[in-house]
């Protein structure tokens, strides 16, 4: 059996068990750690294991429900309505699974380790949502057509994603973390207080419900756990295992007409406790012992002082007895002006908003809908949450402000206006309450029915709040009230809840004083007072009311763990004296105890608290959206300042534009995937492309953020595990995309296949009818693709959209507050710096239509202030101006382009003049040189950009006349006639096209003279001038001797699209034919490599392409842009090979292999150029062998240490002088034939 409902048992293929495809889920997703502490002996199973038992269920649950609406969507017939009952129970089971992990298994492992639970707790929200807009369309079946199956589809899918992601991140990340930091008292503890921590009429659907959806092996094992889990005290175990088993048969045979179990169910109606009639069990018929429990009777009162629903008037009574005491003591506090009781005043007042949310919670969900479906105080409710949170803020400003604050005073009177403001509230929502819903319930209701609408309503709490809530209540009431509400309590429950009705009442009567018996029998028999003569029977009960399969040699093994277990954990006892307000067993009147045991969960020894979870139930159980960011679990304890956005834009903000480019595309996806079922070829090689544009890119980006942005967070001591959630998240959806990826292409075959049988027209009629069979099946199976190919793009757009929302929510505000603005270019330029051209080409197109131009302004302004000594600027205008697909860039040409703009502004003043070559060739002499002034007067420039600026313009009239020679001899290079038209081959005897230095199939046409090389190096080997290659225009094909535009192919239709080379550069001009070539848009130049993020990165500080393993080496500003100091060759635009030094300088390889055999310091800075510990250590043997001459031995020379950079003092010698801080021999001696010293190795 999978759910309560029967009716769905074969979609889930069989009674215990589970789909095999979850449970590879679930034993996947589990770390080998995990795994390996999961399954040792018994004794040390970890009591996590039962988290891992609810997650392969709800995993189970959604796929067999995503399969339905599948089948639903493709023609299948399938009940909606219980469809809809399914989803709405799995809702219910769910959102209480996730209101309990935010307070207790979340709230457990913030305190031991940081930065975990809060990604996680967010992301409950947004599943939240997505039940939401399930039910939209669930309740919204009117009209039921094609699209509307298909949405339906999408929907269940993007849930199933969206929860089964979260569940396997919790696996990964979370279980293992418990297992690790707490032991497994600790653990037993957790999951105990979070199963306390969930309402009581959910608990007793909750755990028969998780039982009979494993299999039965895993039933043994979960019965393992929770003999581990809940405390040893009889009564305890007793209630537990009667839920765990007693009502799993009764909702397999009652299905969901049962009305008791219906309001369950449905989040609108009250959730009550199952009051099915069921079979007797054999513990309360068995003759073997005393009975367990005395018979719960009902009470027929009509002579009773007051109607039972009339206690409600007592609820109200003590919650405004506990509010004027609240109130009191703020005005106490403020005349005093004592801080010392602040927080006991602080857990009063949560305790009492906890007390009021559960009752507005059974007023709006059993009260109300039970008296008149159209009564609603649901906005006096809210009003009262948003003072109590409102109040709770304003305490904890005081205490963080401090006794010394100069606003105390002004704390202190809002102190006491909102106390009293809450107080006159809540009277004023009581009395309305009382003068217009209890007169329609006295008047419409039986004493019974009365009677189990306040059982049901406390049933409302969890366990963990009713064993505060009872004592509190029953010890303001005099002795006919508390004698009237327990027999009310007992009478208003089904006899199947009576081990519970038992601990309900032994906690009740621990509120009066004295002791005195509340029992309603005149023998002042207490049913807690009995809970002493059940032990013989224990074992029997157990047996028999746990209906899970379970041999009896385990249940007996179990229940002897149990009696070897102490009535009271060591972490609880460990705590002090504050579970209770009083103890475990208080005298009655007969000088008998009351002995009921203490849950131990209100200690709070792990800090946790509970007032969130509280209010974050209350809103998701009223509103239909998912629970707002201010009444979650961070209603009071997250830092308002951390989303604030209205500040300035910082420079790691334009990582996050990349969200809104992917943001567009997603949607592109989840709209055009729904016309996959009617199109043509042609839209689907679009759709195809464009899934794969985005897949790239998102590739891209989120490979950034693993490898740059997520460990530049984790490098901040107090951000520690602030982005695993989020890497994992990556991983989950590379997959999707792949999943996708697999879809599609079978999609895109059966397309074809059907397009090419559409077109055969000449078989026999035999054939025909054969042929439209099989048309027909792969048109069927074409559209069962194409939905769940719209279903998959739907949950992909649903689970990026919640990752970047989250990213942005969590992560964003995190580099402002802890990253400079230095440091946030750094990173930026850390990012860019590993992309590469082609991808950058196409990616800022991308990116920049998916903008506002304030945006495109802003981001291009972020990277060129990250990319500023590089040449960036440079290849983003001949990018533009050379690319192939100017259209798609449009939109970000006013931004990739504005600084020119802006130029031609500024030109008309003449100010900041910055000519072009056609400007310097139009120029005479005179304002040459008045330019040539003005560049060494701007003090923007550097003095090497200067000089270069400078010699090229005075050169600027031999160029001019030299760029007039292609037109010169234009005419007499008519046709094929030009200088050098012939091919060149690298190997003549093989025939392979090239020359020495280059291998390709094409020379080129050298814009400065119009004759033809085969490669720049060519042309200088013969010319008095230099050839610039990225001003040639024009190639030769060697095979058709055709001069032609330069491009990738021959042009010419004899050579049928003949490859030049493997590696073409349109902006170098660059053919290569043998090498890997990238072109870094940094440089703005092509090297030989595979390119950038592969193998290389380029360092925006050193201007300069390094090996990928060189990502921490010494950055120096445009270190690169200097001569070798061995040949004097520069070296950025070297082709030779160049070695980083460890100093930060850099020289040619093969100038460093020369240097090194006689040299070991480097030229410029003289530090040593590698590890010489073992030459230094030669030395130090070489010394201490060597014995100096007499009159030397005491003396002592001042050195200068060249690697450490520290002055200090040396034993005297001719060559070698050793640094007494590093012990390094590259020194140099500062003064010598200093004072004679005992010890002279010193340094400062």
């Amino acid at each position: 059996m999978a759910t309560p409902l029967p009716d769905f048992e074969a979609a889930r293929g069989g009674g215990g068990g589970v789909a095999s495809s979850s449970t590879t889920v679930l034993t996947s997703s589990v770390p080998s750690s995990a795994a390996s502490t999961f399954t040792e002996d018994a004794e040390e199973i970890s009591p996590i294991l039962i988290f891992l038992f609810f997650h392969k269920a709800v995993c189970s649950e959604l796929e067999s429900l995503h399969r339905l609406a599948l089948e639903f969507a493709t023609g299948h017939h399938v009940d909606l309505r219980l469809l809809r009952e399914r989803y709405r129970f799995l809702r219910s089971i769910y959102k209480h699974h996730c209101n309990a992990e935010d307070e207790v298994i979340f709230s457990a492992l913030d305190i031991r380790v940081k930065n975990v639970a809060q990604t996680y707790s967010l992301e409950h929200q947004g599943e939240g949502t997505l039940f939401d807009h399930l039910f939209e369309l669930l309740n919204s079946a009117t009209e039921i057509d094609e699209s509307y199956r298909r949405e339906l589809a999408s929907s269940t899918g993007a849930l199933k994603t969206s929860v089964s992601q979260h569940l396997a991140k919790e696996q990964k990340q979370v279980f293992p973390l418990l297992i690790e930091k707490f032991k497994h008292e600790e653990q037993a503890y957790i999951v105990w207080r979070f199963l306390c921590s969930i309402p009581v009429n959910m608990l007793a659907v909750f755990l028969p419900w998780l039982a009979s959806s494993i299999s039965i092996d895993e039933s043994k094992e979960m019965q393992m756990c929770l003999s581990k889990i809940v405390p040893g005290e009889k009564l305890l175990q007793q209630v537990i295992f009667t839920w765990l088993g007693g009502k799993s048969d009764t909702m397999a045979s009652r299905g969901v007409e049962d009305s008791s179990f219906q309001c369950c169910l449905d989040s609108s109606s009250s959730m009550l406790p199952c009051k099915t009639s069921r079979a007797q069990c054999p513990c309360e018929g068995s003759k073997a012992g005393k009975r367990k429990y005395p018979e719960l009777t009902e009470y027929e009162a009509p002579d009773a002082p007051m109607h039972p629903i009339d206690e409600i008037k007592i609820w109200h009574k003590s919650i405004n007895k506990e509010m004027k005491e609240i109130a009191d003591e703020a005005r106490k506090i403020q005349l005093s002006g004592d801080f010392s009781d602040l927080s006991a005043f602080d857990e009063r007042l949560q305790y009492i908003a906890e007390v009021c949310i559960f009752h507005s919670l059974a007023e709006d969900k059993i009260i109300f809908p039970a008296v008149d479906g159209e009564f609603s105080f649901s906005e006096e409710h809210d009003e009262e949450e948003n003072q109590f949170n409102e109040f709770r803020c304003l305490i904890e400003k005081i205490k963080s402000a401090g006794a010394s604050s100069t606003s105390a005073a002004e704390f202190y009177t809002k102190l006491c206006s909102h106390a009293d403001q809450i107080m006159e509230t809540i009277q004023r929502h009581f009395h309305n309450e009382e003068i217009q819903v209890l007169p329609l319930a006295r008047k419409n209701f039986s004493f019974k029915r009365q009677q189990e609408i306040l059982y049901q309503s406390l049933c409302i709490m969890p366990l963990r709040l009713i064993e505060r809530v009872l004592p509190w209540l029953t010890a303001s009431l005099t002795e006919d009230e508390a004698k009237n509400f327990l027999k009310n309590l007992q009478a208003g429950a089904p006899k199947s809840d009576a081990a519970l009705v038992t601990l309900f009442s032994g906690w009740a009567c621990k509120g009066r004083k004295a002791g005195e018996c509340l029992s309603p029998k005149a023998n002042g028999s207490c049913p807690a007072k009995t809970l002493s003569n059940i032990e013989e029977v224990y074992l029997q009960s157990c047996n028999a009311c746990v209906s899970l399969p379970c041999p009896s040699r385990s249940i007996k093994a179990c229940c002897q763990h149990q009696d070897k277990r102490p009535a009271k954990r060591t972490v609880v006892s460990s705590c002090g004296q504050n579970a209770t307000p009083h103890s475990s067993e208080v005298a009655n009147g007969n000088g008998r105890s009351c002995c009921v045991p203490d849950l131990g969960v209100n200690s709070d020894c792990l800090g946790l608290g509970s007032l969130p979870a509280a209010k974050s139930m209350r809103s998701s159980s009223l509103n239909s959206a998912a629970p707002a960011l201010n009444s979650s679990l961070f209603g009071w304890e997250m830092d308002s300042n951390s989303f604030d956005t209205g500040h300035a834009e910082r420079p790691v903000a334009t990582i996050f534009k990349f969200h809104k480019a992917i943001s567009k595309d997603l949607e592109f996806l989840d709209v055009e995937s729904g016309k996959l079922i009617d199109c043509d070829e042609t839209f689907i090689r679009q759709f195809i492309g464009r899934f794969h544009l985005l897949w790239g890119f998102y590739k891209a980006h989120s490979n950034a953020e693993d490898d740059i942005l997520f460990p530049a967070l984790e490098s901040k001591e107090t951000l520690h595990n602030v982005s695993h959630s989020y890497t994992l998240d990556h991983k989950h959806e590379e997959k999707l995309f792949g999943d996708i990826y697999s879809v599609l292409t079978e999609l895109s075959v059966l397309h074809e296949k059907l397009q090419t049988d559409s077109m055969v027209e000449d078989t026999t009629q035999t054939d025909i009818v054969q042929a439209d069979i099989d048309s027909g099946d792969c048109k069927k199976k074409y559209n069962e693709l194409a939905t769940k190919l719209q279903g998959m793009c739907k949950s992909i757009k649903i689970t990026l959209d919640q990752h970047i929302f989250l990213e942005e929510l969590e992560l964003w505000p995190l580099f402002d507050k802890h990253f400079s603005i230095q440091e946030q270019d750094k990173i930026v330029g850390r990012i860019i710096g590993t992309t590469g051209a082609e991808v950058l080409q196409s990616m800022l197109p991308w990116v920049t239509s998916a903008l506002s131009e304030d945006e495109q302004n802003r981001m291009m302004d972020t990277w060129k202030q990250a990319t500023k000594n590089t040449m960036f600027d440079e290849w983003l205008n001949e990018c533009w101006k050379g690319s192939p697909d100017s259209s798609s860039m449009e939109r970000a040409k006013p931004s990739l382009h504005r600084d020119n703009d802006h130029q031609e502004v500024l030109d008309q003043t003449g100010q900041l003049f910055k000519p072009g070559w056609k400007d310097i060739f139009r120029m005479n002499q005179n304002e040459l040189e008045a330019e040539i002034r003005k560049v060494y007067q701007d003090t923007t420039l550097d003095p090497r950009r200067k000089d270069y600026l400078v010699q090229n313009w005075r050169t600027s009239r031999w160029i001019a006349a030299q760029q007039k020679l292609p037109k010169e001899t234009e005419t007499a290079l008519n046709g094929d006639v030009a200088l050098g038209c012939f091919p060149s081959f690298r190997d003549p005897e093989k025939q392979i096209f090239g020359c020495e230095h280059y291998k390709r199939n094409c020379k080129l046409r050298a814009a400065c003279c119009g004759q033809l090389f085969t490669c720049r190096f060519c042309h200088d080997k013969v010319s008095d001038h230099s050839m610039d290659r990225k001003l040639v225009t024009e190639m030769l094909c060697m095979r058709c001797l055709k001069v032609q535009p330069c491009g990738p192919i021959c042009t010419t239709p004899s050579c049928e699209g003949f490859p030049m080379a493997k590696h073409y550069c349109s902006i170098c001009k660059l053919f290569d034919d043998e090498r890997a070539v990238y072109h870094c848009p940094f440089c703005n130049l092509c090297r030989v490599g595979e390119g950038l993020g592969i193998d290389y990165f380029h360092c925006m500080t050193c201007n300069c392409c390094l090996g990928m393993k060189l990502v921490n080496h010494k950055c120096l500003e445009k270190s690169l842009e200097t001569n070798c100091p061995i040949c004097c060759e520069f070296l950025f635009t070297s082709s030779e090979a160049v070695r980083a030094l460890p100093c930060g300088h850099y020289m040619h390889s093969a100038c460093f292999q020369a240097y090194t055999c006689s040299h070991y310091t480097c030229p410029i800075c003289g530090k040593s150029l590698g590890d010489m510990a073992v030459y230094f250590g030669m030395l130090d043997a070489l010394l201490a062998a060597e014995e100096l001459p007499e009159e030397y031995k005491d003396r002592c020379q001042d050195i200068l240490c060249n690697d450490c950079e520290r002055k200090g003092t040396t034993r005297f010698h001719w060559l070698y002088h050793k640094c007494g801080t590093c012990g390094s021999y590259n020194t140099r001696v500062i003064r010598s034939e200093t004072t004679t010293v005992p010890d002279c190795s010193t340094s400062s």
